[in-house]
């Protein structure tokens, strides 16, 4: 196989390729936030190697915010810039191509952040509950074309994005865990997949808890730190 991967740091890049042996992999250091630069990548990438079977976006930041606060307002730019219009731009190159070919998949790493807002999370609740609704219209707007479009929501990941958590994380997934769930649902592609399956459960619990019954449970959840990563 050949894989393509971008990030913003050239190091971490190399490292995970060498991982990689014996695939081919060809790096990209650039930001998701920048759409030319993904465009760029999308038109080398299909001109060395063709057509993609699968794009993933997977970029993403989590910041702590709090609308009250002025300097907060930045922390919310990047958030959303990198969480709703990282996924589009790492699409966008490839949906033509793919329609054309009549195959492939496009699959977004939102998360089960999205489902309810989040005290203290505000960016990122809703950074990835934009990136579900906007899966889903690319999703109704592929329909029938031979490309699918898969809505990853994963619980907690035992990441740098969330070693910080100051509180507990319930079923707690090792990357590699994750890693090959992931891989499964977009083999059987999956429209919408949720890991692990206890975080499906309580999810869709969350979803159908009246508006005053959230208000009081969340009200003095644990926040994460603002200005943390």
């Amino acid at each position: 196989m050949t894989l393509g991967l971008l990030a913003r740091r050239g190091a971490e890049l190399a490292r995970v390729a060498a991982a990689c042996a014996p695939a081919r992999v060809v790096i990209y250091t650039g930001d998701v936030r920048d759409s030319a630069a993904l465009a760029h990548v999308g038109e080398d990438f299909i001109s060395r190697f063709g057509v993609p079977d699968v794009v993933i976006a997977n970029a993403g930041v989590s910041r702590g915010t709090l609308t009250e606060f002025a300097e907060d307002l930045p922390a919310f730019r990047s958030v959303l810039d990198t969480n709703v219009m990282g996924i589009v731009n790492a699409f966008q190159p490839f949906v033509a191509a793919m329609r054309e070919a009549q195959r492939g998949a496009l699959v977004g790493i939102a998360s089960i952040a999205g489902f309810r807002g989040i005290p203290g999370s505000g960016a990122y609740s809703a950074s990835k509950a934009a990136a579900i609704c906007y899966l889903e219209s690319l999703r109704v707007e592929l329909h029938g074309s031979g490309v699918s479009v898969i809505t990853v929501c994963p619980g907690y990941i035992a990441t740098p994005m969330t070693e910080r958590n100051p509180y507990r994380m319930p079923f707690l997934q090792q990357p590699e865990v994750a890693a090959r769930k992931i891989a499964n649902a977009i083999a059987a592609r999956r429209r919408f997949y949720v890991l692990p399956w206890q975080m499906a459960v309580a999810g869709r619990a969350l979803r159908l808890l009246p508006r005053p019954l959230y208000d009081r449970m969340f009200a003095n959840a644990p926040r994460k730190p603002r200005r943390s990563d």
